[in-house]
């Protein structure tokens, strides 16, 4: 039997001892609070401190259904915490929540994160949520709560996860989806602002680990560093979405994370529908033929792993598709026609193919 020191049979086990900082905890609430006071909405009630976040659902609903969806940001955080920026990632985590919530038309109202550190350091957490504050206020939802958990001997200092539930309201007669989807309706693009926060394994081991790249070596292509380029956030389309949705016909929307476009896209279209998407209609953005010519990953493999610059999809009613266009453009979100929805065998699930070359890539 290993004999204790004396310092440790002098004082006593703790919980600080043991490598939890409940002061530091503290610190960062006190820290990270004005930021999440920031993110709120009329249907709040109370404030921060409570054992739940309450939410009163007000409006004249007719027939109300919640949506709910969790997500992470993935291995993006290992180049957040090498680069010691950790509030472009809070953004990220809003939008990989809230934009999966959109697609059906939902209203994002409410999202509780949750940030597991290895070592709370205050200010890094309080960083943590001015994003996720940021990202809340343009998506128009709530911060309503969350928990900050620290895991000393099972996480690294300076090391963190974070992930989020957010809930929408959508009225049950206003759910967009698949049943929706016709023949001949319009694919339109909305433009990804980079990587977003899918497919970094793959960049990092391209990049960094076979590449040897620097992450603050500056890039020309970018015209910024390798770092911040890895580390801009992923596009908040919830706003656009729903407006483009209150005037025009959309029957669905698609968010283009893991999978890629076809994929993602298969995933709103019913039996018996097909997309076929014109690659000539865009170039994808420089980070993306920069990891597929250094890694010599196969077109394939990249349209599995990334966006190729395409974050977020719209099926539109063919009568509606300038109209729909023209909403995006006056909301500064690039946009373009990408393809048209097909019947395709009978018997089969829907899908979706890209077809033909990009312009330049």
């Amino acid at each position: 039997m290993t004999e204790r020191s004396a310092d440790q049979m002098t004082a006593g086990a703790s919980y600080a001892a043991a490598g939890v900082d409940i002061d530091a905890g503290e610190r960062a609430v006190e820290l990270f609070a004005p930021h999440a006071k920031r993110a709120t909405r009329p249907e709040v009630l109370g404030g921060l401190g409570g054992f739940a976040g309450l939410f009163s659902l007000k409006g004249d609903y007719r027939e109300p259904v919640l949506a709910a969806s969790s997500d992470g940001v993935g291995t993006k955080l290992a180049v957040a915490q090498a680069m010691g920026v950790h509030h472009t990632v809070g953004r990220d985590l809003v939008a990989m929540v809230v934009d999966d919530l959109v697609v059906c038309g939902a209203e994002p109202l409410f999202l509780q994160d949750y940030i597991a550190v290895g070592k709370v350091i205050p200010e890094m957490v309080a960083d943590i949520v001015r994003g996720i504050a940021d990202g809340c206020v343009d998506a128009g939802c709530a911060l309503l709560g969350g928990e900050t958990a620290e895991h000393p001997g099972v996480m690294e200092d300076g090391h963190y996860d974070i992930s989020a539930t957010g809930v929408g309201v959508v009225e049950a007669d206003s759910v967009l989806g698949p049943d929706r989807v016709r023949p001949g309706d319009v694919i339109i693009a909305m433009a990804s602002s980079g990587l977003h926060s899918n497919g970094y394994s793959l960049a990092r081991k391209v990049l960094l680990d076979w590449g040897h790249m620097d992450l603050s070596g500056h890039v020309e292509e970018f015209d910024r560093t390798l770092g911040e380029e890895l580390l801009e956030p992923t596009r908040i389309y919830a706003k656009d979405c729903l407006a483009l949705a209150a005037e025009t016909d959309v029957r669905t929307f698609a968010h283009v994370t893991g999978g890629g476009l076809a994929d993602n896209l298969g995933r709103v279209l019913p039996a018996g529908l097909a997309a076929e998407l014109e690659r000539n209609t865009w170039t994808p953005a420089p980070i993306f033929s920069l990891i597929a010519q250094r890694g010599r990953v196969e077109r394939a493999e990249m349209e599995r792993t990334f966006n190729m610059g395409v974050g977020m999809v719209a099926i539109v009613a063919p009568e509606d598709t300038d109209r729909a266009q023209a909403i995006l453009t006056a909301r500064h979100v690039d946009n373009w026609v990408l393809g048209t929805v097909k019947r395709g065998e009978q018997g089969t699930g829907g899908a979706a193919e890209l077809v033909g070359d990009h312009p330049r890539f």
